[in-house]
């Protein structure tokens, strides 16, 4: 049963004589509250007819700005108003489809000489003792030489970073001395 319907045999029981409202509500499960529930209809004609009137100015114009424009002309506060009532006119905006950038893509260039470009890569493993542990890889792409390995239990950006600056200087004077020879 409806609120209503129940509210409408509260009151029959009660007109009738047969029953108080309180014993009336406890036997149909209603609350006294809403048994002497008056709904207060709201005069939104007013409201609506500056809605259609804002929406046709502004045909772009999604229920948010229209509330607020409502809202400076101090006709609204509720914002579940505007929108019950921007619903019921059927002044839905729709949304528009963001367009996608196509950008080209660039292919990539092969290095013509060992230490140009290094990939790297995290490897996970799990020991017998249920320990894990990670791997960084990090191999030339040219010479498909592993430049170096970092092994630990978890390795920290700080510890990363070191090792990739120790790495680069290794690097850097390995490559000075073959041009040396």
């Amino acid at each position: 049963m409806t609120p209503e319907a129940k509210r409408r045999a509260v009151t029959h029981l009660v007109t009738g004589g047969w029953l108080s409202q309180r014993h009336a509500c406890r036997l149909l499960g209603l609350p006294r509250s809403v048994a002497r529930y008056q709904a207060m209809p709201r005069d939104d004609e007013p409201l609506r007819a500056r809605l259609n009137a804002l929406a046709t100015c502004y045909p772009r114009y999604g229920y948010l700005l229209l509330h607020a424009l409502l809202r400076q002309e101090g006709l609204v506060v509720n914002r579940k108003r505007t929108y019950r009532l921007y619903r019921e006119a059927g002044l839905q905006v729709r949304t528009r489809r963001r367009k996608r950038l196509v950008r080209p893509r660039a292919p990539m260039l092969c290095p013509d000489r060992p230490n140009q470009r290094w990939s790297m890569d995290f490897v996970s493993d799990q020991l017998a003792s249920g320990g894990r542990f990670r791997v960084l890889n990090i191999v030339d792409d040219f010479s498909r030489e592993c430049v170096g390995q970092l092994v630990d239990t978890s390795i920290s950006g700080r510890s990363l970073a070191r090792f990739l600056d120790d790495r680069g200087r290794a690097t850097a004077l390995a490559a000075y001395l073959d041009c040396l020879r």
